[in-house]
């Protein structure tokens, strides 16, 4: 794994507890001087409109996953060792336990929660269907397709390559193309 790179990690708590534990981590972040190691903590949350009895509506911040904590971090005996022993926590998501490290997030995971949070801005591509784009990345680096659909939300493009004499459709991140 490596241990030079920040990810996301989840960790676990009780149920309601959520932000005394974020307040702990901060705090241990600073008093331990752990700042070039743990970079964020977040409780993903969403406003809901509830309405009430009388007909009044009300709107409520709702933690969209009640006991976990987000942690952006570089994973070190050191690091780790803070966030587990935060009062509090109850041990990190994808950790097996017995001195396992856990398993950080996939950028597909993580990003359209950071995208509803407001973390992360979305990126949008400045090109139209039918428009002759370069491959730049995966099995069909160099090649040259069309573009056949755009999906700003996801951050993805359909490209239509010509593999064996038919159109082919691929899949790439807006990254993984160069627009000519």
């Amino acid at each position: 794994m490596d241990t030079t790179k920040r990810l996301w990690y989840i960790v676990q708590t009780y149920s309601g507890k959520e932000n005394s534990v974020k307040d702990n981590i901060l705090r241990r972040i600073e008093t331990m001087e752990m700042e070039h190691l743990i970079f964020q903590v977040m409780i993903p949350e969403e406003l809901r409109t509830e309405k009430k009895a009388d007909g009044s509506t009300k709107e409520k911040m709702v933690k969209m996953y009640p006991g976990y904590v987000f942690i952006e971090m570089i994973v070190t005996d050191d690091s780790w060792f803070v966030i587990r022993n935060t009062p509090g926590v109850t041990g990190f998501l994808g950790s097996s336990g017995g001195g396992t490290k856990p398993i950080p997030l996939m950028p597909d995971e993580i990003n359209p929660i950071l995208k509803q949070c407001g973390l992360l801005q979305v990126q949008k591509l400045n090109a139209k269907p039918g428009q002759k784009v370069k491959l730049a990345a995966g099995a069909f680096a160099g090649q040259i397709g069309s573009i056949d659909t755009i999906d700003n939300e996801k951050g993805k493009v359909v490209v239509l390559v010509d593999m064996f004499g038919r159109k082919t459709p691929i899949e790439m991140d807006f990254a993984e193309i160069e627009v000519l």
